[in-house]
Parts: structure tokens; C-alpha cells; sequence
């Protein structure tokens, strides 16, 4: 079964390195240092006149916690209206309670704004305590696809728990895994979690992706 390599991206120079090393999608954002934030309506436009892969954009007005005030997340939401004109493939978002547990209620509010796009869940995901509940709220919330490192610093350390994830994911929802994936991780994580995307960052560096495809192109 081919594997999926999505490449993060927060400038065109990122975007057309990925896609020339071969990435099959873009997460486009700015500030990847922080995690990732919403990209610029301006970048969206340029970066989507300009490669032929999906592109999902990055739903999150800040840095830093992943718990949102109301009128944060309004913003989120205009957000989501503005990337669905702009023509984006996908959304990218995740939100938390004060527990660290899925915000059921804001989540749900974003599934039903993002309706027709492709959603996944960011990496907030690995701050959730049970990740198999967390997985299971998502799913029944129609969630199409979890970033996660299985909840570990990257996604090698936690392949175990990705394995874990992908079996209880069944066919319902799609675990990207993610964190720390590198040409020479990339063939490790699959083959041992059973996850079918991978997804890295790209800065300017196309044979970090182009690397990453090659390794896993010659999957047994």
C-alpha cells in the first residue's frame, strides 16, 4: 500500500522545495517554531497558484496553549470561511478543554464550519491523557484524520502507541503520524505503527522529502 508524505510548509520556498521532492500533500501554515498558525490570505492564494497537490491549511490564531477563548475561536471560524473561498483542500485544527481533553463542544462547531473540507486534528492531540477515548470522541465528532507522535517527542519514540492508534482507528479515521520523521526514520515508523501517512516539515529542503519517499517506495 503506498504511503502518504505530507509536507508542513510556512512560505512558497517551502511549499515548491516539497512538492519538487515529491510530498502528495501540503500543511500550510506560518510559524512553524510555534507549532503552526494561520497562514496569511496572501500565502494561501500565491502557494495554491502554484502546486498541483492538496493543500490543508493551519486553523489557529496563536502559539501556545491549545485551549481558545470565544472570541478566538470566532476567529477560527472566520478562518475556516475565508481558506474554504481561497480554495484550500483541508483544514487543520485542534482544541482543548482546560483539562486537556478534547473540547468536545468548540470541536464540533469546527466539524460542522469545515463541512466539504478534509479535517484533521493537530498534534494537540498528544497532550490528551487517554488517547484512545480522545480518538473515539473524534471520530464519532467526523474528524477525518489525528497528527499525532502517539504522544511521545517524536513519532520513532512512540510507535508503539501509533500502533495502538491505528488498530483502534480501523477504517474510521486516518492517524498521520508525525514528530521527528526523517529519511531515516520514516521506513521504522511505518512498518511498525501501520500508519499509511506520514507527515514532516520542509524548509527549503526537498530531499528531506524526496528522501522520505524513497525510503518508503521501497517498502518491502
Amino acid at each position: 500500500m503506498t504511503v502518504l508524505v505530507e509536507a508542513a510548509v510556512e512560505s512558497l520556498d517551502d511549499a515548491l522545495a516539497a512538492v519538487d521532492g515529491g510530498a502528495d500533500r501540503l500543511e500550510l501554515c506560518l510559524d512553524l517554531n510555534l507549532g503552526g498558525t494561520t497562514p496569511s490570505d496572501d500565502l494561501v492564494a500565491t502557494v495554491l497558484e502554484r502546486v498541483d497537490v492538496p493543500v490543508f491549511a493551519m486553523i489557529r490564531p496563536r502559539g501556545g496553549s491549545f485551549v481558545y477563548t470565544y472570541a478566538e475561536l470566532s476567529t477560527m471560524l472566520s478562518s475556516i470561511d475565508a481558506m474554504r473561498a481561497a480554495g484550500v483542500d483541508g483544514v487543520v485544527f485542534g482544541v482543548l478543554d482546560e483539562h486537556d481533553a478534547i473540547d468536545r463542544s468548540a470541536t464540533e462547531t469546527l466539524v460542522a464550519a469545515a463541512d466539504g473540507l478534509s479535517i484533521s486534528f493537530h498534534r494537540a492531540f498528544d497532550r490528551v491523557a487517554d488517547q484512545g477515548d480522545a480518538l473515539e470522541t473524534l471520530i464519532e465528532l467526523g474528524v477525518h484524520r489525528v497528527l499525532t507522535s502517539g504522544g511521545a517527542l517524536d513519532a520513532l519514540a512512540g510507535v508503539d502507541a501509533l500502533r495502538d492508534l491505528v488498530e483502534h482507528a480501523r477504517d474510521e479515521i486516518i492517524i498521520l503520524a508525525g514528530g521527528g520523521v526523517r529519511p531515516r526514520t520514516a521506513r521504522e515508523i511505518v512498518e511498525e505503527s501501520g500508519a499509511r501517512e506520514v507527515h514532516a516539515r520542509c524548509e527549503r529542503d526537498a530531499d528531506r522529502i524526496r528522501g522520505i519517499k524513497r525510503e518508503l517506495e521501497g517498502e518491502d
